[in-house]
């Protein structure tokens, strides 16, 4: 029985751990620009240096353009130029212009913008007023001018603190806004703009915004056939139909098929790349399935209808919910505030206008039915054995010798963004290989999948070896995308082998295996190679030691190459006391030495996958039976590497 114990008002209001200060100055308020620099994670995401395509460079860049774009859709400015270096980057649209009395303001006062009024931007990209803040407040030069009807407005902004600003000036320019703006390097470390990520951002606007001519560096992008062109530029299969393209009030879609497998999308909303999808793109799988289904009149599996399809989608929504400030995923569940639900006036469309398209286009129609026909008899001829492989795979993974998880997964309802877009999982070659990983990984966010050698060559097999191997199959699973990209748990895929002949075949054997039954997982960007040293160049004297340390007879210094050139390098600064440690294997590295090389320095080349890469032929060619071609290829480009000279 608990013992009643009376507690005085002076005990309740004692601290239970730490100091009792808790006074008027423990509250603070930050400033706009503060917030922003403090977390500039709740408005931009993450940070990074440039070489990833969703760090916050590039989303300043794009808060930027959408308000460039948000002009072109209310019908003004059909031209918008970039000019950008590696560090710096000035936008120039030719639209309305900002109005001139509130240049400052909209540029540093938060919540302040035209987007809150729906008649002025129904629309729009930009949604809070944030964006252009952000811009402001994260770099170390801010410059905005505005041209309006003769006159103009500018004004220099440092980290979000007004510098200058002038009068209402005459000017002989078109309207328009200016924009340029240099990143905060102490924020940004080390950063750099790369156009391997620009490109593709700035041929987004141009499909979605057909007729607006958008200049990067004099070079100029344009679209005429809108997402059909998206389309064409992404397909890394031969289609087996013309694409199906078809428009309506505030919406846009194409649809083909490939005899690819799985299911690959484009969606985007006001102009935006929603990656993560959201409401739009659930509803469109959903009616783009239900109503082939419903013109073919059987009871066809929805995961036959769509196994193969290539799709893209664009709808406006009127003021849009998305769930968090990057609008990667749309939250919206209506088109509208007096509008139908998103789900009914995309199934609505579809219903319409792909039935009509298939009662019209009978070749297509049959040809879409012999592909789902196809899909069906593979499905059941597979069905005992996906019943028994999943049945093992969830048993296995109850404790999966191959996988070494992680604690945060990138599918995690909740949980902190940036852990979960850090979430990897490497796959290794043999238990030897992925013990110094397994040492010294992350346990937050970095998982380990062990190969128990060379995999199969899966290269012209059905998607049945996907399931009767037993290896493919726990991966699979260990992955969680049998159905689709929706489930993935991890965000980096990367493949870690070792650096000779075997271990560069293992990772021609694992391509092969993604190229073939998961191209989606590729494209989206989520499959790296992981870049290990070749060569550790170090002083004799300090042959024990790793790293770089200092005594009296100097710096003494160790140097990982992952080249010859840096290799030569390294020798010519270390000199007569060079030693040279050749790694044959990831196993050779110490797990201390290794640490550095899968923590934040890490070297990973991101798998990129793009139509004029010819995959079938390369596939066939490397992958494919040992013929007379491939046999004189290898033996007119055959090198020996001779050794002598690091002995």
């Amino acid at each position: 029985m608990a013992e009643e114990v009376e507690i005085t008002n002076d005990e309740l209001s004692k601290p239970a751990i730490g100091s009792d200060s808790y006074t008027e100055d423990e509250i603070t308020t930050l400033t706009w620009n503060e917030h922003i620099r403090r977390r500039p994670g709740m408005y931009i995401g993450k940070l990074g240096d440039g070489t990833s395509s969703d760090d916050g460079i590039y989303v300043l860049l794009k808060e930027v353009l959408d308000n460039a774009i948000d002009e072109y859709m209310m019908g003004y400015g059909k031209q918008v130029s970039i000019d950008i270096n590696e560090q710096s980057v000035q936008v120039r649209d030719f639209g309305r212009g900002i109005p001139l009395e509130k240049v400052v303001d909209v540029a540093s006062k938060m919540n302040t913008g035209a987007k809150y009024d729906s008649k002025a931007f129904k629309k729009s990209v930009g949604l809070n007023g944030v964006g252009i803040k952000a811009v402001n407040a994260l770099s170390t030069e801010f410059y905005i001018e505005s041209i309006r009807d003769g006159q103009c407005k500018q004004a220099h902004f440092s980290r979000g603190e007004i510098i200058s600003e002038s009068d209402i000036i005459p000017s002989d320019e078109p309207n328009g806004t200016l924009v340029r703006f240099t990143p905060d390097a102490e924020i940004f470390r080390g950063y750099k703009y790369l156009e391997e990520f620009i490109i593709p951002l700035l041929k987004n606007y141009t499909f979605l915004n057909t007729g607006l001519a958008i200049y990067l560096n004099g070079k100029r992008f344009y679209s005429r056939n809108g997402l059909m062109d998206l389309l064409k530029e992404n397909l890394t299969a031969e289609v087996l139909y013309p694409i199906i393209h078809l428009k309506g009030d505030d919406i846009e879609v194409v649809i083909t098929h490939t005899n690819q497998y799985g299911e690959e999308y484009y969606s985007f909303v006001n102009g935006q790349h929603t990656t993560q999808g959201g409401t739009h793109l659930m509803a469109f799988k959903e009616a783009t399935a239900r109503t082939i289904k419903d013109h073919f009149g059987r009871n066809f599996e929805y995961s036959d209808i769509r196994n193969g399809i290539v799709a893209a989608i664009a709808v406006k929504v009127e003021e849009p919910v998305f769930e968090s400030q990057t609008k990667t995923r749309l939250g919206s569940r209506d088109m509208g505030p007096e509008g139908p639900t998103v789900a009914k006036f995309i199934g609505d469309f579809l219903k319409k206008e792909l039935d009509n398209y298939l009662h019209k286009e009978l070749d297509v129609a049959e040809i879409i039915l012999k592909k789902i026909q196809a899909s069906e008899k593979e499905r059941k001829a597979m069905a005992g054995i996906t019943k028994q492989a999943r049945e093992k795979a969830k048993k296995v993974n109850l404790h999966n010798r191959k996988l070494l998880d992680c604690r945060v997964h990138l599918n995690d309802p909740k949980g902190d963004e940036n852990l979960k877009n850090a979430s990897s999982i490497f796959i290794t070659e043999g238990d030897s290989a992925s013990g110094s990983i397994t040492k010294i990984r992350d346990v937050a966010t970095q998982a380990v999948f062990s190969l128990r050698g060379k995999p199969l060559n899966t290269y012209d097999l059905t998607q049945k070896v996907v399931y009767e191997n037993d290896e493919f199959n726990l991966l699979q699973a260990a992955l969680n995308i049998e159905d689709g990209l929706d489930g993935l748990r991890y965000n980096k895929v990367i493949i870690a082998t070792d650096a000779d002949n075997d271990g560069m075949h293992i990772r021609l054997l694992m391509l092969t295996f993604f190229l073939q039954f998961f191209p989606d997982l590729i494209k989206k960007g989520h499959v790296y190679v992981l870049q290990t040293p070749l060569f550790r160049v170090r002083n004799k004297k300090t042959a024990k030691r790793v790293g770089v340390r200092k005594n009296g007879a100097g710096i003494e210094e160790t140097y990982y190459c992952y080249t010859d050139e840096e290799r030569i390098a390294a020798i010519e600064k270390l000199g007569a006391n060079a030693e040279i440690t050749r790694f044959k294997g990831l196993g050779e590295i110490s797990p201390e030495e290794f640490r550095n090389f899968i923590g934040p320095d890490m070297r990973a080349d991101k798998v990129t996958l793009r139509k004029e890469d010819a995959v079938d032929e390369l596939l066939e060619f490397y992958m494919g039976k040992n013929t007379p071609l491939r046999q004189n290829f290898i033996i007119d480009n055959l090198v020996v590497e001779d050794d002598t000279e690091l002995m």
